[in-house]
């Protein structure tokens, strides 16, 4: 394989799969084909029993510097259409998401890591939202996912003014959940994973749907609990101080 090639690499470890973007001539700049392969890959690891938690990074010292803007010449592609579906898929993956920024994350890669449950970064990291850059109308569901970050202002500053913002603004704002130095993000991450993959899935799939202001599944959800074993398991690891075997496990359902 040539590794300066385009493309998404991914690992399984530990309960953990981990997502690279990697485009080291294009500082990680997505494109079009890797749009198109981010939710043939996701679908592929939410069906793999042994996954628990997704992380989703970039190369070397980049998360992501958007999308590879030469596509958007091409006539024949969308690459925005691309983006949005990448992005939905990453929302809807049904286990906790978790991006791992380094450097800059800018344009696509910021609809990247928002459509991440959670985000960690490294000190220096830098952070837009650049399509005012390019004459650009933002898709209106990565506008809402922004925006239900940062609040309104914030987002009208990125999407207005496409200025970078460091992570001391971006933890401030909501835009980033914890800001680590370059050399302990890797252990922290590693570690939060962890913890990720020891609670109940039955726990954290209903937190996001509920968390994504869906207000139809109450009952599915109360049923997936009586049925499920979670809670009785952990009540009584709990008791009697020990791991719990949480089994529950998503369906798509």
């Amino acid at each position: 394989m040539d590794r300066t090639e385009p493309r998404l690499e991914h690992t399984v470890a530990d309960g953990v799969a981990t997502v690279v973007i990697s485009n080291p001539a294009k500082r990680n700049a997505m494109t079009a084909a890797m749009w198109q392969a981010l939710p043939v890959l996701l679908e592929k690891l939410a069906a793999d029993p042994s996954v628990g938690a997704l992380v989703l990074t970039g190369a070397g010292d980049t998360f992501c510097a958007g999308a590879d803007i030469s596509s958007l010449r091409d006539p024949g592609s969308d690459p925005q259409s691309l983006a949005v579906a990448a992005e939905e898929a990453l929302a809807a993956f049904a286990l906790p998401t978790l991006a791992v920024v380094r450097g800059y994350c800018v344009g696509g890669g910021s609809q990247l890591a928002a459509a991440c449950d959670l985000r960690f970064a490294a000190e220096g990291a830098l952070f837009g939202v650049t399509p005012a850059k390019l004459g650009i109308v933002y898709p209106a569901s990565s506008t809402r996912r922004l925006a239900a970050l940062t609040g309104p202002a914030t987002a009208k500053h990125l999407l207005f003014s496409g200025e970078l913002i460091d992570t001391d603004r971006a933890l401030r704002t909501g835009l980033v959940d914890e800001v680590l130095a370059a050399g302990a993000l890797d252990e922290r991450v590693g570690a939060y994973a962890r913890t990720l993959v020891s609670r109940s899935r039955l726990t954290q799939a209903a937190a996001k749907e509920f968390t994504a202001g869906r207000e139809d599944r109450d009952a599915y959800w109360a049923g997936q609990a009586r049925g499920s074993g979670d809670t009785a398991e952990g009540v009584a690891a709990f008791l009697e101080r020990r791991t719990p075997r949480f089994t529950w496990a998503p369906t798509g359902g």
